[in-house]
């Protein structure tokens, strides 16, 4: 079912960008969290951007804000995970739904790890803030999706890169704002969820990738032996 005939969920025209790309986000979580470790206040760059310890949008933008951070939320994003590894499954590409499950546990288990280490705050001691968890999810989702798309469409590697980045750029962007809009996270939270997904999703797909791989070629072998 996940052998080399099912489409690698990390095209092999895309790996090496990708993997610049995941060190690269890599550094910018460690940086922004040894910055921020401790800390209880918005730092300068994230009042550059707006008060972020008070809720700073009205209706009808607070109730697309709180839509869109729905879709953060167990439930919401239950729904999401849901969809996508049936649409996976429909397509008939089980590497796709195994990635998307695994991609999610690590980028959530990733950031949640994260915050215990920095341990940045936001309205109080138990409200641990970096990196923002939510925009991590949406962006890791819609980092594999497009992943998954660039495959099946045989997209070059321009076209690839565009949109896997695309995608990751509206992910991240609409659900950074809800979350600075509502004053759950400061703006430099959002940048480090961001690039959590960045850095962990295309080093989960070539883990899966590779392990698929490695079981076929098991199987195989096996196959082999039987009939000799």
């Amino acid at each position: 079912m996940t052998g080399r005939s099912s489409p690698a969920t990390l095209p092999p025209s895309l790996r090496a960008g990708l993997g610049l790309i995941a060190v690269l986000a890599t550094l910018v979580v460690i940086v922004l969290g040894v910055l921020y470790a401790g800390h209880s206040e918005p730092g300068r760059v994230d009042r550059w951007f707006i008060d972020p310890t008070a809720d700073s949008v009205r209706p009808p933008w607070r109730r697309v804000a709180l839509a869109t951070d729905f879709l953060g939320e167990p439930a919401g994003a239950a729904l999401l995970v849901l969809a996508s590894v049936t649409g996976c499954l429909l397509l008939r590409r089980p590497r796709g739904a195994v990635l998307i499950v695994v991609g999610v546990s690590m980028t959530v288990g990733t950031a949640t790890l994260l915050k215990s280490l920095v341990g940045r705050t936001i309205h109080g001691d138990e409200n641990l803030s970096y990196p923002s968890g939510h925009t991590a999810f949406l962006t890791a989702l819609a980092l594999m999706v497009a992943l998954l798309a660039t495959a099946r469409l045989g997209l070059g590697r321009t076209a690839g890169t565009l949109l896997v980045l695309a995608a990751a750029l509206v992910a991240g962007a609409a659900m950074g704002w809800a979350q600075v809009a509502l004053g759950a996270h400061y703006p430099t939270d959002v940048l480090g969820g961001w690039c959590t997904a960045l850095a962990v999703i295309p080093a989960t797909a070539w883990l899966v990738d590779r392990t698929a791989d490695r079981l076929t070629d098991r199987m195989a072998d096996a196959g082999q032996h039987e009939r000799r």
